[in-house]
This record gives C-alpha cells, structure tokens and sequence, in this order.
C-alpha cells in the first residue's frame, strides 16, 4: 500500500465517522430524555392514581375502579418494567390517556399541533429575517447611530420578557388599534400578530450574536485583500462576511426551535390561539401528566432533531469539522 494512501484514508473514516458520531448522539440525548421525562409520574408527589381519580372528579371511588387505573397505569410494576412499558407506547405513538378529560393524548395534541407548528414556524421565519436584518445594518455602519440604535434596541428586547411584551401588544396593537381579534379562533392578522411577539423575542439575542460574527469576519485577511481590489463594503459584508458568520447563527436558531414550541403556551394563551397553549397550561394546573409528558418530550423532540440537522450541515459546509466531530 502506498504512502498517500496510508495518510488519506484514515482522513475518509474520520469524515465518516463524524456524521454517525453526531446521530448517535442525538440518539442518547433522546434516550436520557426520555428517562427524565418518563420519571414525572413515578417521582410526582402522591399516588397516580389518586390525582387521576381527583383530576377526573371522582370523590369515592370503588375497589374496581382504583384497581382498574393501577392495572392500567402498571404502576404494581417494577420501574424498569414501568419505562420499557412507556417507552414502547411512545414509540407507536401512545401516550396513554388524558387524566384530565380521559381521552388518548397523541388524539388531543394531534388535533392542536398544527396550529401550534404554523405559529412557531411563522414566528421563527419572522425572527430569522428581522435579525439578519438587523445584524447587517449594524455591522455595516458599526460604531455609529445605526449600530446604536440596533444595540440599544436588542439590549432592551432581551432584558423584556416575552409575555410581558405579548400583554403590551395585545392592550395598544389589538384591543387599542383594532388590529386582529382579542377572540382570534385562528384568524390570519391574530397569527401574523402573535408571530410577530415570538419573533421580535428570539431576534434580539440571535442579531448581537450575527452582528459580533459579521464584525469579525470583516477584520479578518480576506476582507482587508478584497478592500485592496476595489469591493464595496456592502459587498464584503454580504457575500464574505454574511457567509463566514452564518453558522454560528443557524445553530443558534437551531437550538432555540425547543424553546420556541416549549415557550409558546403562553403567547397561544393571550392571543387565545387554537393551538397547545390552554391545553397544556390546563394540563400543569390539574398535573396532569400523561400530556405535559408528552408536550415535553416533543419540544425535546424538535430541539435534538433541529440541532442534528444543523450540525450535519455544519460538516457538510466546512469539511474541517469532520475530523473533530469525528474525535468528540
């Protein structure tokens, strides 16, 4: 065998072994996600099937009854046996009943999701675009008012927590201009509003950090050769620098997609949207657990899956990752 061939292919097995090295991660953080999901019921203070039995309004319960929901729960299990039983349901998609209303849970969230998806999507699409917008007109007249106002603006969007300025929207934008419905029921302007929170929220945390990689994409060689050539700071900006600085932001987006369907409830609540909020803000209030299990375990969902896509495209974009993603 020849020299280049002893060097190069353990550089190909390297580059190989770094994709299937980041889904076998994503694998065992879903796994211990589980775990930690799975173990709400048995760790939940008080009997399971005493809070069903309190959640469904049942004062005096028979014998049959209460031996019933343990038969059903398998809670006379041993605990392994209880989370392979769950894990097996959540893999066919059961999650068992709603201790609240007594209907299938996948039936409940089913029927809410899509609503709940056309928000966070719409709010995600929103942000993405605010923030590069932002992030570029700082950065292109950085250190003057442009770039002030823009910093000042971020700075004061991440100290203003999210409901707060949802309940400032609603008051002066929908109830005070008579944009959009109080009682929305899934209206179009209700939506672009609502989308409109969720964006200006997460865009003010991803332009600070699109805005400091653009600047130092701009103070980097290439920059400096192609200043010497005549471009245009405009034209550094976006066709150097923008790239250079996209992957530290998509995987910030990425990330934040959990955080988006795990923070919306509140934002469906105000704007009364047809999606997963009052149902799952219903559900913490009677503990219900079969359906906070699952809300839960689908925004960790979303995160892993979100973060897999991104680093598999990070190391489709820059080969020099393969070789340390395939080390860690």
């Amino acid at each position: 065998m020849s020299d280049a061939a002893t060097i190069t292919q353990p550089r190909w097995r390297s580059g190989a072994r770094a994709p299937a090295a980041k889904i076998m991660q994503a694998g065992l953080s879903v796994v211990g996600a589980s775990l930690l999901v799975w173990a709400m019921m048995p760790l939940a203070p008080g009997d399971p099937v005493n809070m069903i039995l309190a959640a469904r309004r049942i004062e005096e319960p028979t014998l049959e009854q209460i031996a019933a929901l343990r038969a059903q729960l398998g809670t006379d299990l041993p605990l392994w046996q209880q989370y392979l039983v769950w894990l097996r349901g959540v893999l066919t998609g059961d999650f068992g009943f709603s201790w609240r209303t007594g209907q299938p849970v996948m039936a409940e969230i089913a029927a809410r999701l899509p609503a709940t998806l056309r928000l966070v999507g719409t709010g995600l699409a929103i942000s993405v675009v605010w923030s590069l917008a932002l992030a570029l007109v700082a950065a292109r007249w950085v250190g003057r008012w442009p770039d002030r106002l823009v910093l000042a603006y971020t700075r004061m969007m991440a100290a203003l927590p999210s409901f707060v300025l949802a309940l400032l929207v609603m008051q002066f934008v929908v109830v005070g201009m008579g944009l959009g419905r109080v009682l929305s029921g899934g209206a179009g302007v209700t939506l672009v509003i609502a989308a409109m929170v969720i964006g200006i929220d997460r865009a003010a945390g991803w332009t600070q950090l699109l805005r400091a990689g653009l600047l130092a994409q701009m103070a980097q060689g290439h920059a400096d050769v192609a200043r010497a050539r005549g471009a245009s700071e405009g034209r550094i900006l976006t066709r150097q620098a923008l790239p250079g600085a996209a992957l530290p932001f998509m995987t910030a987006v990425g990330i934040s997609i959990g955080g988006l369907i795990g923070g919306s409830p509140v934002i469906e609540v105000i704007f009364t949207w047809p999606g997963l909020g009052e149902h799952v803000l219903m559900a913490l209030s009677v503990r219900d657990v079969p359906v906070i299990q699952a809300f839960v375990l689908l925004a960790v969902l979303a995160y892993v899956g979100a973060s897999l896509l991104i680093d598999l495209a990070a190391l489709w974009l820059d080969p020099r990752l393969r070789g340390q993603g395939a080390q860690t």
